[in-house]
């Protein structure tokens, strides 16, 4: 399969192609594993983070993408379309899991840092960390709802708003301008302030 692989941190000056195209191996699942065959596959500043070291892999190389959205190959779900967001899995059983919050799970792993991600034609995760993906959202709408737009359903969830008080923006990218959309959406008389 091809893949685009992360072979070594470096800033973009230093090193302004760090990913580099190459053939792998296609993955091989085990017990309680799905193989994906990725159809799109999003872009987050996360990936930047990665290859300029400051959320650096703890394993190099490693296939980057975190907002991967595509069909099951082999394992349970077999022929569903799914995606797969940062959480690529975490113990379920902790506090934090208990809580929402996977990622400070002693057990989590990321989805193209701890993991192999979706740069790739193929990859492998656990079968209870993906998403069924709704017939309404095409494949390229539905990659960024798995990162900016569950962070950003969160961030506005637990902000507990409610409908004609003012709401704060800070920064205005992949996050935010999906929850202006689902902001207004839920509260037509919300008043949105950009800062």
């Amino acid at each position: 399969m091809k893949a685009m692989l992360l072979r070594e941190t470096a800033s973009l000056k230093q090193n302004p192609t760090p990913l580099s195209f190459e053939d792998l191996k296609e993955p091989e699942t085990d017990e309680g594993e799905v193989l994906i065959r990725v159809t799109r596959c999003g872009v987050c500043h996360t990936e930047l983070d990665e290859i300029e070291g400051r959320t650096p892999p703890p394993r190099l190389p490693v296939v980057l993408g975190h907002q991967v959205v595509g069909s099951v190959e082999a394992g349970k779900r077999k022929g569903q379309r799914v995606g797969v967001a940062w959480i690529a899995s975490a113990c379920g059983k902790c506090h934090h899991c208990l809580a929402g919050n996977e990622n400070l799970c002693s057990e989590f792993k990321a989805t193209g840092r701890d993991i192999n991600g979706g740069y790739a034609e193929y990859m492998k995760v656990r079968t209870d960390f993906v998403h069924q993906i709704p017939d309404a959202f095409t494949d390229s709408e539905a990659a960024p709802l798995l990162c900016s737009g569950a962070i950003g359903y969160r961030s506005l969830r637990l902000s507990n708003i409610q409908d004609g008080q003012s709401l704060g923006l800070m920064g205005f990218g992949g996050s935010n301008h999906l929850v202006l959309k689902m902001a207004k959406h839920k509260f037509p008389n919300l008043k949105v302030f950009v800062f």
